[in-house]
């Protein structure tokens, strides 16, 4: 790996506030190695020539219409109506009329 794409102390201090972790002291040396050994996995993947591989958007453009393993076919997709929002937004402990209210998770 690449010394430019180490991971340092401050990037798993500012990663960790991104995702809302409190990491110990002791944690963190622990993540930077463990992040910069994803890194390193990453860089030998890169080596990798795939040239010769077709871009893929989605597995199923490679499947078609075969039948897989268990004998079921991938369905085709069509448009269908969705749920009634008033018949929904009935059933739903507290809303706003147009939106479901939760209780607030996350205290920063």
């Amino acid at each position: 790996m690449n010394e430019q794409a180490s991971v340092t102390l401050d990037d798993v201090r500012r990663v960790a506030e991104l995702a809302n972790l409190e990491l110990t002291a002791e944690e963190e040396p622990r993540m930077q190695r463990d992040l910069n050994a994803i890194l390193g996995h990453i860089d030998q993947l890169n080596e990798l020539d795939t040239s010769g591989v077709p871009a893929m958007a989605q597995v199923s453009e490679m499947l078609g219409d075969t039948v897989l393993d268990r004998g079921e076919a991938l369905r085709m997709d069509e448009v269908r109506p969705s749920l009634d929002r008033a018949e929904v937004l009935s059933a739903a402990p507290e809303t706003d009329g147009r939106f479901f209210k939760v209780p607030k998770v996350i205290e920063r």
